[in-house]
């Protein structure tokens, strides 16, 4: 029997795609298509090329994401290639569909569990990835607003003056980079797990805990790339710019919950970017849709098809999956490993 808080989120993601939708049309008022037609044709082959690139760099450092989960699990039989197309398949049903517990987690725990994983150490590594995205997060946002802490002036009248005040952006930047210099001393001097009631953050070891601080960064500033090199030279701000707004964007998107973030995220990006004409804008953001979001949902849907094919195949020959892996550290940053797999186990699949 369903819960009402299973309806709450739905509902929620459902009225921030209305309302932003609503405020994004009112913001593009007097824009035609032909002039984001126009906009989005005058973006140079070179930049696209690049805007490419950035593309591949964000999900090079995605799979690297469960890379660092798998090592930290003390996995080390399963392949690049396959951690790579596991990893890109499940992102970009994730990005589009937006419900992780089913487009991410289920499809991690199909792929992986044919490799001999269990389903606690799928549920560590889905939750070490999530954290692992949390920290790159935290990290370049502390940094971009202790830099530039003028830039949340940018959405004023969209968010309370305290927040958008440069002060406050400049102490809260701090709070923020002194949260991850907390969680690397935790890690480097191995201290014990922190439990406040049911939260308990286990510290990994250093060579995870440094592989987490470049992996995370990297990828979202290969999704920042695509947005600024499908920008104008024109009035275009700078890349920290980009970032800093592109990160404020994201992070509404998810605390939306709405699905990939649609219309949240456009209208946080839009209204930033005062300096640029909006069909321009609104070009560059199709572009970053079209790369990060499109294209990669596309290849992950005929990725899955082919996948489950060749699994329903080998069931009906009685083929033999791969060994299991022997047991392996359940721990992982922020989450009780005996309480996940208890979880996992009553979860359909």
């Amino acid at each position: 029997m369903k819960k009402i808080s299973d309806f709450i989120w739905p509902i929620i993601g459902l009225a921030a795609v209305i309302g932003s939708g609503y405020l994004l049309y009112k913001e593009l008022a007097g824009i035609s298509m032909a002039e984001i037609k126009g906009s989005f044709a005058a973006i140079p082959p070179h930049r696209f090329l690049l805007a490419a690139l950035s593309t591949l760099v964000a999900y090079a450092a995605l799979a690297w994401y469960d890379r660092i989960a798998l090592l930290h699990l003390g996995v080390r039989h399963i392949g690049w290639f396959f951690v790579s197309v596991c990893s890109f398949t499940t992102y970009a049903l994730s990005h589009n569909i937006g419900a992780s517990v089913f487009s991410g987690a289920v499809v991690r725990y199909r792929a992986y569990t044919a490799k001999g994983l269990s389903a606690a150490q799928v549920a560590v590594l889905v939750a070490l990835c999530s954290f692992t995205f949390g920290l790159g997060t935290i990290l370049l946002g502390g940094f971009v607003l202790t830099v530039l802490p003028d830039t949340l002036t940018r959405l004023n009248g969209y968010l309370p003056a305290i927040l958008t005040d440069p002060k406050t952006a400049r102490i809260l930047g701090a709070g923020l980079l002194a949260f991850v210099a907390l969680y690397v001393a935790g890690s480097l001097l191995n201290l014990k797990p922190l439990t406040i009631r049911s939260f308990k953050l286990e510290y990994p070891r250093p060579r995870i805990m440094s592989r987490q601080l470049i992996a995370a960064p990297l990828e979202l500033l290969g999704a920042a790339g695509i947005i600024y090199f499908a920008l104008p030279e024109a009035g275009n701000p700078g890349f920290l710019v980009v970032l800093a707004v592109f990160l404020a964007s994201f992070s509404a998107a998810l605390v939306s919950n709405a699905p990939g973030g649609l219309g949240v995220f456009e209208l946080v990006f839009v209204v930033a970017m005062p300096d640029i004409a909006r069909p321009s804008v609104i070009a560059a953001l199709l572009v970053f849709r079209l790369f990060y979001f499109w294209l990669p949902f596309l290849i992950s849907v005929v990725v899955v098809l082919l996948y489950e094919r060749n699994r329903l195949a080998s069931a009906l020959k009685n083929k033999p999956h791969d060994p299991a892996t022997p047991e392996a550290p359940l721990t992982v940053p922020g989450l009780d490993a005996h309480a996940i797999e208890r979880r996992m186990e009553k979860k359909p699949v």
